[in-house]
């Protein structure tokens, strides 16, 4: 190990060896060139290899004082944990569940705007990104649930949860610990992947864990530690720049390897020079100041952008002209709050459809119980705030859009405004039969009246309006979106199914007065809602037939509550949830 005094044999051991300190490197080094002449390349390779060295007799950091590789060798996200899950987690569990159900039960998952579906499948890419491992760990946990042993589920499901956990950008001792435990799972479970015969090599199966990158993550808690958080070390940014300033730029060199760096500076050189010389001739078309001056102290360190932000300020209407990165939209400056202001919501001022009858709306959505739920949140607003309003539903008109945003603010950092998740509500179609509809976390009013905590999937969401001319008014609890959604109930928590550590939930139903029994339903306000969040279905030992990723969330009865959807998920489901 280049951290620690582990030997190969002990990579997979789960325990944190002593450091390779400087010390300790530089007198080995010194004890070997006693004996034989560092240029006596043969001999002292062989002797240093004999004490676990790589052979170089000067190292770069042999007179950097107070410097010790076992500290300022940081872990690295990317590759010590992404490409490791690629280069094994990921090929023991095709070894056991096998490539068609792998590959069914992610190309069935449904579809969320801003996140990667597998259309094909996980086993057929040939080539991947960080971006790839990353998108596959999301869902991996509860995609093979029910398919492999439940230990062979919770040592994946540790290994995730240690990803995950490595990558808070701030930490707590709680975190610090809660990560050291996830490893200690993996290892204390890790028997599982060997009785399961998924880990194999060239000879056949293996029964050991010599992976160096697995003994590397032993040392991510005093790597913290020392260093802070270790997303600041990732080789994220220079793989992203590899693909930007030379693999995008190859086809449009001569593709000669003697001058290639000299053409990708130059090819660099003319788009910078290109896009310059078009911000100028914008700036002076427009008769526009030439010079940029701060808006804030800090703004030429926190701008994305700063060319887009300075043509947004002078030309706010030719901001489109400029490309490049764009900045996080603040809804919480014009959309609509929460009643704790900690959630923004974000509506198209123009809606999908403009005025649609309750029977227009019954029809196209399917929704038959649709007019008896918004009577019935009338009558409770009504009760509770105390409002009247002679507004008759059954004769009103609604404005209804196909999809609406929620905006948070980051967990980690409450200062941060995190990317808009949309949520999608659209009625059946040719593509989708039964509707494309999302799913939320509620926090509404229970029917004891407390306040409690509901997973829904939002099914229509409008707003009443009223005749041009009309001297109605409509009350506060009718003015601002509703939403008609869909309940699930939970049935499991994630100490009662701990090789998932997920929620379950299931959909919930009710009878009417004719005993059909039909999905249970309700109207919500739009401010209701705390979070977007996935679920994944409990695909049990095989995926259903004839599911799709269009029909996945109508036709299972139960799903995970998947708290690996992203970070901020991730978080908030293993603190403010529990």
């Amino acid at each position: 190990s280049c951290l620690t005094l582990a030997t190969q044999a002990e990579f997979g051991d789960g325990i944190l060896h002593p450091p390779r300190t400087e010390k300790h490197t530089l007198e080995l080094i010194v004890e070997i060139s006693r004996k034989f002449d560092p240029w006596d390349l043969d001999n002292f390779q062989k002797a240093a290899k004999a004490v676990h060295l790589s052979g170089v007799h000067m190292p770069y950091w042999r007179d950097w004082m107070f410097a010790c590789p076992s500290v300022f060798l940081a872990g690295e996200v990317l590759h010590t944990c992404h490409k490791f899950f690629a280069d094994h987690p990921l090929k023991w569990i095709k070894e056991v569940m096998g490539d068609y159900e792998l590959d069914t039960r992610f190309m069935v998952q449904h579809k969320r705007v801003g996140t990667r579906h597998f259309t094909k499948g996980v086993t057929h890419v040939n080539q991947m990104t960080g971006r790839e491992y990353r998108d596959i760990q999301r869902t991996i946990v509860p995609s093979i649930a029910g398919a492999v042993p439940p230990r062979f589920v919770r040592t994946i499901c540790a290994l995730v949860d240690f990803f995950y956990l490595a990558q808070n950008p701030v930490h707590s001792s709680q975190s610090l610990q809660l990560m050291v435990q996830a490893l200690a799972d993996f290892h204390t479970f890790k028997d599982a992947i060997i009785q399961a015969e998924a880990r194999k090599g060239k000879k056949g199966v293996k029964e050991d864990f010599s992976i160096p990158k697995l003994e590397l993550l032993q040392s991510f808690n005093g790597t913290i530690m020392k260093l802070g958080n270790l997303m600041q070390f990732s080789a994220d940014v220079t793989e992203r720049l590899l693909i930007t300033h030379c693999k995008d730029l190859f086809p449009r060199t001569s593709r000669q390897i003697k001058d290639f760096t000299e053409q990708c500076v130059q090819i660099l050189n003319r788009q910078e020079s290109m896009e310059i010389f078009g911000l100028y001739a914008l700036l002076t078309s427009r008769g526009a100041p030439l010079v940029n001056a701060i808006h804030a102290e800090d703004e030429d360190v926190t701008t994305t952008n700063p060319a887009l932000s300075w043509v947004s300020r002078v030309l706010p209407d030719e901001v489109r002209s400029i490309h490049g990165p764009r900045p996080v939209r603040n809804h919480f400056l014009k959309g609509i709050l929460s009643g704790d202001a900690l959630t923004a919501f974000q509506l198209n001022v123009t809606p999908d459809y403009k005025s649609l009858t309750p029977s227009d709306i019954r029809t196209k959505y399917a929704l038959l119980d649709f007019n008896h739920a918004l009577a019935n949140f009338i009558r409770r607003s009504t009760l509770s705030g105390g409002e009247h309003s002679s507004w008759d539903p059954e004769h009103g008109r609604f404005r209804v859009w196909n999809k609406f945003r929620v905006q948070l603010h980051s967990a980690f950092q409450p200062r941060v405004i995190m990317p808009s998740r949309v949520v999608q509500a659209y009625p059946p179609s040719a593509d989708f039969p039964l509707g494309n509809c999302d799913t939320v976390l509620i926090d509404a009013m229970g029917i004891n009246g407390k306040m409690s905590i509901y997973v829904a999937q939002v099914r229509l969401i409008f707003q009443p309006t009223v005749r041009r001319g009309s001297k109605l008014e409509l009350p506060s609890y009718l003015s601002d979106p509703l939403l008609y959604v869909q309940f699930y109930r939970f049935i499991s928590s994630p100490d009662q199914c701990p090789e998932v550590a997920m929620w379950v939930v299931e959909r919930t139903y009710m009878q009417d007065e004719n005993g059909n029994r039909h999905r249970e339903g309700a109207v919500i306000r739009v401010t209701d809602i705390t979070h977007a969040v996935e679920l994944i279905p409990v695909y049990g030992e095989a995926v259903v037939n004839n599911v799709s990723s269009a029909t996945c969330l109508e036709t299972y009865e139960r799903f995970f509550l998947n708290s690996f959807a992203d970070k901020e998920s991730y978080h908030t489901f293993s603190t403010e949830f529990v």
